[in-house]
């Protein structure tokens, strides 16, 4: 068994020509929605997006607020706030919050047609800005804006391929992004929190070792969830506690021998879709 901790990087070329065209695009764009997973509400927030858009209003839309710790993401959403963040909190399963999307971007654009009135000139459409890493409900959340399917979703990182206009709302115009990431991923903690969430490619990753990873950082802060939903108990090794989800959960080959490469896959998949309760992997501590 293989409990070391795998170095993660992962920055393909595309991500590098995104940030490039984010770059170029600025100019056009009067607000930026900034969307993080609320599950991982720091190791989701784009590490050098601050710098590169400069003074741009922005906001911070929270995604899959239904899938995180209520009480430890509120946490971070206070965080950010105390630093001047707008916040905006969307359960993207049923659309809970996303209709106060649009009308905070039309607060944050108010001061500037108001100047367009007073020069006799027409109010404008708003132009608005996507970003985000890879998997984090970009495309769920335009979907939901815009009422319709507006851009194809997939529940894997780098969809979205290209920049493109969409209209969302009869005052705003939103430019999606394609996922990226940063160049060095050197908070490795954070990295394995985004593979564990697929917001980096698993195929580049060693599963067995995310996987032992993930239920390291569960057995810290959700004890209870994995005995319940797995019998695991205290004191038990990693073999152990492989052992008896492979048990729990029907991962056996012939011989009533463990599948244990199936049974990484049941605790990434159990912690992506919920099946482990509410859960939110970052830890407001790592910021002091």
């Amino acid at each position: 068994m293989n409990e070391n901790k795998t170095n993660i990087n992962w920055y393909p070329g595309h991500m590098k020509k995104t940030k490039d065209e984010i770059k170029s695009k600025l100019p056009l764009v009067d607000i930026i929605l900034e969307v993080i997973d609320a599950r991982m509400p720091y190791s989701s927030k784009i590490k050098d997006m601050d710098t590169l858009i400069q003074n741009k209003p922005k906001i911070l839309v929270f995604t899959k607020y239904d899938l995180c710790d209520i009480k430890k993401t509120e946490e971070w959403i206070k965080y950010y706030e105390q630093k001047g963040f707008i916040v905006c909190k969307c359960d993207l399963l049923t659309g809970k919050g996303v209709q106060e999307i649009i009308p905070t971007c039309e607060n944050l654009f108010q001061e500037e047609n108001e100047k367009r009135k007073a020069k006799g000139m027409k109010e404008r459409n708003i132009r608005v800005m996507i970003i985000g890493v890879p998997n984090v409900g970009k495309s769920t959340l335009i979907n939901r804006l815009v009422g319709r399917k507006a851009t194809s979703v997939g529940n894997r990182p780098g969809v979205t391929k290209n920049i493109g206009w969409i209209r969302i709302h009869k005052k705003v115009e939103l430019l999606d992004t394609p996922g990226i990431l940063w160049p060095k991923l050197e908070d490795q903690e954070g990295a394995h929190i985004l593979a564990i969430l697929s917001s980096i490619k698993e195929e580049i990753l060693d599963k067995e070792s995310l996987a032992c990873y993930a239920l390291d950082l569960l057995e810290k802060e959700y004890k209870t969830s994995l005995q319940e939903r797995y019998g695991i108990e205290e004191n038990m090794d990693i073999i152990e506690k492989l052992d008896t989800i492979g048990k729990k959960r029907g991962a056996l080959i012939k011989g009533g021998e463990v599948d244990y490469e199936k049974v990484y896959g049941i605790i990434l998949q159990d912690i992506r879709t919920g099946a482990l309760g509410r859960l939110t992997l970052d830890n407001i501590e790592r910021m002091h």
